[in-house]
């Protein structure tokens, strides 16, 4: 008798010398892999890996590659949903306009509200609650979009793809921008998807990110498929695992600070914060606010998703007129005294979880970097040799010279963060705020990052405000906290003194 076949599960989609340039670059070449039924894949790989221009061929944003993408006709037929912040992103960019609540207490235009993105979805109305509950969004839904914080939105898109009920989910690093509690439950409501046999592909930069109950693994390594296979192969393959994990920097090496305007004298804090609410209509997002930053302090601010941290940086910054007519003083001056939003400027570096939507034109990475000396998104002044070689060392330290050319929309997510960041150091400001400055990258260049904010601490004049979503990851400099916490129906913070960490090692 012939030999019994084993019968094999058919392939829900499959990809065939799938490659893709863009503006002429490569960012993929010849990837073939397939998912079959019961197989829930995740594909790792570092920043610029390639993983992204993946994603967006499998779901269809993308269709200008060469090779074959094939899809059953039910998964083609109830399509596919993708979580990132490229979604994010372009979400947050249709909805960013200037309303009367800028400027009125009492008037608030919301926008586009959570419920307003979820409402078209036809589904059975107690399904929607169930799904909204788990995620975690059922005290946002009547709240605009525009104000809801890095981590609230990635839970929004998450149920607005769980709510289509897609034939495939990507999750393109699901975890950025969640707070510790969020993770948590983030990773519970992963593995129940998993064994609800949905179909997921999820992208991650590091080993430790891949969901336990995934089955398959494929690597990506500047645009080639490195390796692929089941999951304890690939995680048992020291060649593979040691891809992820490249030799650190030699911090010594970065280039010194330059020398800048001198502060007028200080004889109290250089921020200073009394009294201070912030209210959006109904919503009270902050109150009774107090806070001194003083000479020689390196603050930590940190607190669960929506908390109000990237408002209170905006009326310190000057980007939220709710700062004026309040009790907040910058560098011994009361907001709304006569300085100029130009002279709030000059004194910070600034990165935010935003930033990315400004430079959205074929702006060169290098111009953006040099645009920082000038506190400008575009570059409208003529910039000097000397700023441009200063710029050119900082992209040299952080191994990303070879990009100095590219425009930075060409680039990745993760990318583009680190020059934005290297913006925010080049001109040694005197405070430099960074709002969740390693959102969207791998371990590595988060380990860059905060490596080179110690630096900056230790070796310049230069003061680091450092907002995160908790205590777990944060540079050593640090030597004062202030912690959101709730209060009633909104957060005030806690402020307390910290012995900060050795620098020695670096």
């Amino acid at each position: 008798m012939p030999p019994v076949k084993s019968k094999e599960e058919p392939s829900l989609l499959s990809l065939r010398d799938v490659s893709f340039s863009y503006r002429y670059k490569p960012a993929l070449k010849n990837i073939s892999f397939e998912i079959k039924a019961g197989e829930q894949w995740v594909c790792l790989g570092q920043n610029g890996a390639g993983k992204s221009s993946l994603a967006a061929i499998l779901s269809g944003r993308n269709t200008a590659y060469s090779g074959t993408y094939n899809l059953t006709p039910t998964i083609e037929e109830r399509g596919v949903q993708i979580v990132s912040f490229e979604e994010a992103r372009d979400l947050r960019s249709r909805e960013r306009k200037l309303d009367i609540s800028e400027f009125n207490e009492n008037a608030f235009d919301p926008g586009t509200t959570v419920r307003d993105l979820l409402r078209p979805i036809e589904i059975d109305p107690e399904e929607s609650l169930r799904w909204i509950t788990i995620i975690g969004i059922k005290h946002i839904l009547d709240r605009g979009i525009r104000f809801i914080s890095t981590g609230e939105m990635r839970k929004v898109l998450l149920a607005k793809a769980i709510l289509k009920k897609p034939g495939l989910i990507i999750l393109d690093n699901l975890m950025d921008g969640l707070d510790v509690v969020s993770q948590k439950s983030m990773r519970a409501l992963l593995e129940d998807l998993i064994d609800e046999k949905w179909c997921l592909l999820v992208l991650c930069r590091q080993p430790e990110d891949v969901p336990k109950k995934s089955t398959h693994i494929l690597i990506l390594e500047k645009g080639v498929l490195f390796k692929k296979g089941e999951r304890n192969l690939i995680l048992s393959d020291i060649y593979a695992t040691n891809l992820m994990r490249k030799p650190a920097l030699r911090f010594d090496r970065l280039p010194s600070t330059l020398n800048r305007k001198s502060l007028p004298p200080m004889t109290g804090p250089l921020l200073s914060l009394e009294s201070v609410s912030v209210r959006y209509g109904e919503v009270q997002v902050l109150k009774d606010i107090n806070w001194e930053f003083k000479s020689g302090q390196h603050c930590h601010i940190y607190g669960p998703n929506g908390c109000g941290k990237t408002t209170l940086l905006s009326l310190i910054l000057g980007d939220n007129q709710k700062a004026y007519g309040q009790n907040i003083r910058i560098f011994g001056k009361l907001r709304g005294s006569g300085e100029s939003i130009w002279d709030i400027k000059e004194k910070f570096g600034q990165v935010g979880t935003e930033l990315q939507l400004d430079f959205v034109r074929q702006m060169k990475t290098l111009e953006v970097v040099v645009s920082g000396f000038f506190d400008t998104i575009g570059l409208y002044k003529n910039h000097n040799d000397y700023q441009k070689r200063h710029a050119l060392e900082w992209l040299k330290i952080f191994q990303i010279q070879q990009f100095k050319n590219t425009a930075f929309d060409d680039l990745s997510f993760g990318i583009q963060r680190m020059i934005l960041i290297i913006r925010a150091m080049v001109k040694s400001p005197a405070i430099l705020v960074l709002d969740e400055p390693t959102l969207g990258m791998d371990s590595y260049n988060r380990k860059i990052v905060l490596e080179a904010i110690d630096h900056i601490a230790k070796n310049s004049q230069t003061q680091i405000i450092f907002i995160s979503h908790s205590l777990g990851e944060r540079p050593r400099c640090i030597n004062q906290e202030l912690h959101f916490k709730p209060s009633g129906n909104a957060y005030t913070i806690s402020v307390s003194e910290t012995a900060v960490q050795s620098l020695s090692s670096q």
